[in-house]
C-alpha cells in the first residue's frame, strides 16, 4: 500500500506539468487569438509520431480532468487566493538560484545580476519570498531554464513528444526539464532524506499553481477546433516568446534553434 501511495504521489507530481496554461505565469494569454497568429516557423514542428502523441494527449487530458483539476478545485476552496498567491511566490523565489545559474551558463550576466538581486531582496524583504518587493523596485522576473541553456549551446531540439503525465516537450527539453526540476532547485535538496517528501512538496507546488488558473484549460479547449494542435503550437509559441523576452535584455546574442 505504501508503494502504491508513493506511485500516486509521483503521478500527481508529474501531472502538474500537463497544465501548459499556468506555466506562462501571466506572460501570455492563451485565450487570445492573437497568440496563435504567429504560427511556428516552417519545419519548426517535427511531429512524426502525431498519432501516438494524440493518444497520450487524450490520456493526459482525462488525467487532468479527473485527478489534478478536482484536487486544485478542492484546494482553492480551503485557502483564499491571496494566501495561494503568496505560496506560489515562495516556490518561485526558491527557484531563482536555478535561474541564476542558467543565466550564467547562457552568458546573460546582466540577467544574472537581476536574478541574484531578486532572490536577495525577496528572501529578506519579502519574508522568505512570500512577497515580491523586487518587482516593485524595478527588478522584473526573467526566465532562464536549462532547456534554453542547451539551446544556447547548440543542442538540436529533436522531435515533438507528448509524454504521459509530463505533457508537451521535445527530446532536448526532456533532459533540460529534469535538470530544472530536480537538480538545481533548493526545493529538491532533500532527496537523500526521502524522495517521498520531495515529491509531496512538488505536488503541492503544482496543485497550488493550478488553483490560481482554474478554468483556463477548459476555456482553451472550448475555443480550439483541435485542442491537441492548440497545445502543441502553444508549447512552441510560449517557448519562443519566453526566449525572446529573456534575450531582449541579454548580454549574449544567440539565435534560438527550432
Amino acid at each position: 500500500m505504501r508503494r502504491i501511495f508513493h506511485a500516486v504521489l509521483v503521478s500527481l507530481c508529474l501531472l502538474g506539468n500537463c497544465s501548459l496554461l499556468y506555466a506562462a505565469d501571466g506572460e501570455v494569454d492563451f485565450l487570445d487569438d492573437a497568440f496563435y497568429e504567429e504560427a511556428p516557423e516552417e519545419n519548426a514542428v517535427r511531429d512524426p509520431f502525431e498519432g501516438i502523441n494524440r493518444v497520450v494527449f487524450t490520456f493526459n487530458d482525462y488525467a487532468f480532468i479527473w485527478v489534478l483539476n478536482p484536487l486544485a478545485n478542492g484546494y482553492s476552496k480551503l485557502l483564499p487566493s491571496d494566501i495561494r498567491g503568496a505560496i506560489a511566490n515562495v516556490f518561485y523565489n526558491l527557484q531563482e538560484p536555478m535561474r541564476f545559474i542558467n543565466s550564467l551558463l547562457q552568458v546573460r550576466f546582466s540577467d544574472a545580476g537581476t536574478l541574484l538581486t531578486r532572490f536577495t531582496v525577496n528572501t529578506i524583504g519579502g519574508v522568505g519570498g512570500l512577497g515580491d518587493p523586487a518587482s516593485e523596485l524595478g527588478f522584473e522576473k526573467t526566465e532562464a531554464t536549462f532547456c534554453q541553456t542547451l539551446d544556447n549551446w547548440g543542442v538540436p531540439d529533436g522531435i515533438f513528444l507528448m509524454v504521459p503525465v509530463m505533457g508537451p516537450t521535445t527530446l532536448r527539453d526532456i533532459s533540460g526539464r529534469v535538470v530544472d526540476r530536480f537538480s538545481l532547485s533548493p526545493i529538491y535538496y532533500n532527496w537523500a532524506a526521502g524522495w517521498e517528501e520531495s515529491v509531496g512538496i512538488y505536488m503541492g507546488k503544482e496543485v497550488n499553481n493550478l488553483s490560481l488558473h482554474l478554468g483556463e484549460y477548459e476555456a482553451m479547449k472550448k475555443m480550439s477546433f483541435d485542442p491537441y494542435i492548440a497545445v502543441r503550437d502553444g508549447f512552441y509559441q510560449l517557448r519562443r516568446q519566453r526566449w525572446q523576452n529573456s534575450m531582449s535584455s541579454s548580454d549574449a546574442v544567440v539565435e534560438p534553434l527550432e
